[in-house]
């Protein structure tokens, strides 16, 4: 058998810097991680249950497939990545046995060369053993073109999959990229030897009933109430402590905190507890509860091919009659940051020097007037038979977000512009709908970046609309040949500053365009039971629950 033992390595600083596989952060990696933890705490079985709340239902339990962040909390704890991505933004080793580098002989000196060393002791939930076909059976699942991938950017790339030995595989990038190891720890490894008999793995009995490597197994899914997991004994990495993992599946975001007040959930995920309710909750008796900055950004975006939105002398109007604090202090009690870009301010990628907003009502106008759009008899606004009058919608349930709508609408009408509210259930909102641009705007809260890489092709390519049979999380369906030039060129350097260069052009050129009008960076609010230890938040990854095996409750 190939000796898999755990070494000590990582990424050096100058892989760090030439790799940038963690968004440009210049760090050490660590050694494996949660490796080398048994099971359960003092050798003892797994138990105990936690019940973690969210707003919004998982519903695609294949995590290759189109989903959305809220997907990611049962994906994590069923499946494991070559690599993940922790709280300090370090790439760690999870099904391989080692971050791959230029000093360990991981990646050539040019970028094109990888060589991936694997774990000897996975299994997969069913005791088929995890082996380097799996690997290399879901790389190329990813780019098949009839199989309906989540995201294809990087694994494109990948040429001449080798698998050398069960724990060993090789590959080349037809062209350098960057940010592929942070892409790899967002790339479930899938079972080949189950999803391989399928006749059309889009509609596999496995994507109702996944099989997986991770921490906990699929038990079952009652549909609109929630997800049973159990802990898989055999799991090689750290944990799992407790028995059985559940989420609980709550639409209505004052029910789902009132849960948790009573005590019927013991953590809340996504969207975790709404502002109005921060200074009430940090009192509760035996709950803690904090803030916790995310990568997370509010806004509103447009769909830029309904023809109301083609003007930017529009997206621009519409922006400066957005009076963002207040809508910050009075609906989201000041919970929240102001924010011009798409790039965490935590990033060391934001730029921090974008024009700022100023809510200007009569400035909106003037430029509503000088664009052509004239006012009806009606009041609305319209140009060349088009009426400036537009839908707008998000989850049902939130009533932030609610209100948000609805002091939008009555400015807007202010202006001479008609907003409707069309809001939907979360299974609704976040699927065709939403990812397939169904929608004329929408207020969303996005991680734009994947594990940390200022990469954003994913979001801003003209490639990335599925709308426009591309693959990727452009909803906007936005397009500009420069954007797409320079995302071209930032995730081909592996230079720090480059990057740095290309990634606040984006953002520039972004902001002028306004694709989606930010509202503010998010602060969650966490909270979870007194005793539920183990938890720590990962800003690095979309979902409060990436890491639950290692969640147990004290004694």
């Amino acid at each position: 058998m190939t000796d898999t033992t755990i070494p000590k390595s990582g990424l050096s600083r100058r892989d760090a810097l030439r790799l940038m596989a963690a968004g440009g952060l210049a760090t050490f990696v660590a050694p494996q991680f949660g490796a080398g933890v048994a099971f359960a705490q003092d050798g003892a079985a797994p138990k105990g249950r936690i019940v973690v709340g969210m707003s919004q239902e998982p519903t695609v339990f294949n995590p290759l497939m189109v989903h959305n962040e809220v997907d990611d909390a049962v994906a994590f704890s069923v499946f494991d990545a070559l690599f993940r991505i922790d709280p300090q933004g370090q790439i760690q080793p999870n099904l391989a046995a080692e971050v791959p580098t230029t000093e360990n002989g991981g990646i050539s000196a040019d970028g094109l060369s990888w060589r991936v060393r694997l774990r000897d002791d996975v299994k997969w939930h069913d005791g088929t053993p995890f082996t380097a076909e799996d690997v290399k059976y879901t790389l190329e699942l990813i780019v098949d073109p009839k199989f309906r991938a989540w995201r294809t950017g990087g694994h494109a790339l990948v040429r001449d999959l080798t698998v050398v030995s069960p724990t060993e595989i090789t590959w080349r990038m037809e062209s350098p990229f960057a940010p592929y190891l942070a892409f790899l720890a967002e790339t479930f490894i899938v079972p080949r030897h189950i999803l391989e008999q399928a006749e059309d793995p889009n509609a596999a009995p496995f994507n109702q009933a996944p099989v997986g490597t991770g921490a906990f197994k699929w038990s079952q899914r009652v549909a609109g109430d929630r997800i049973e997991l159990v802990a898989n004994e055999d799991y090689f990495g750290e944990g799992p402590f407790i028995e059985q993992l559940i989420f609980k599946y709550i639409p209505d975001m004052t029910v789902l905190y009132t849960q948790f007040q009573s005590g019927d959930i013991d953590l809340v995920d996504q969207a975790y507890i709404t502002a109005d309710h921060y200074e009430e909750a940090k009192t509760l008796p035996d709950r803690v509860v904090s803030l916790e900055s995310s990568s997370s950004i509010e806004g509103i975006f447009f769909n830029l091919e309904r023809p109301q939105f083609k003007d930017p002398a529009v997206r621009k109007a519409l922006y400066a009659a957005l009076d963002r604090k207040a809508i910050i202090d009075s609906i989201y009690y000041g919970v929240g940051t102001v924010t011009e870009s798409f790039m965490p301010p935590r990033s060391p990628y934001y730029d921090a020097n974008l024009p700022v907003q100023e809510f200007d009502l009569e400035g909106a106008r003037k430029m509503l007037d000088d664009a052509g759009w004239v006012p009806g008899a009606d009041g609305i606004r319209a140009k060349d038979g088009v009426r400036l009058s537009f839908a707008n919608s998000t989850t049902a349930g939130n009533h932030l977000r609610e209100q948000v709508q609805q002091y939008i609408q009555q400015v807007y009408r202010e202006i001479g512009v008609e907003m409707t509210i069309s809001n939907l259930p979360a299974a609704v909102m976040w699927g065709d709908f939403w990812t397939r641009s169904q929608f004329d705007t929408g207020i969303s809260g996005v991680v734009f970046l994947i594990a940390s890489d200022p990469d954003v092709t994913n979001r801003f390519a003209s490639t990335s609309s599925l709308a426009k049979g591309g693959k990727g999380s452009n909803v906007m369906q936005y397009a500009n040949p420069k954007v797409d030039e320079l995302l071209e060129k930032g995730r081909s350097s592996f230079d720090i500053e480059e990057r740095k260069a290309v990634y606040t052009e984006v953002q520039q050129i972004v902001r002028e365009d306004l694709p989606f009008m930010p509202l503010f960076a998010y602060t969650n609010v966490l909270g979870r039971k007194a005793g539920l230890e183990g938890f720590v938040f990962n800003s690095n990854t979309r979902t409060a629950s990436s890491h639950a095996a290692a969640w147990y409750w004290k004694d």
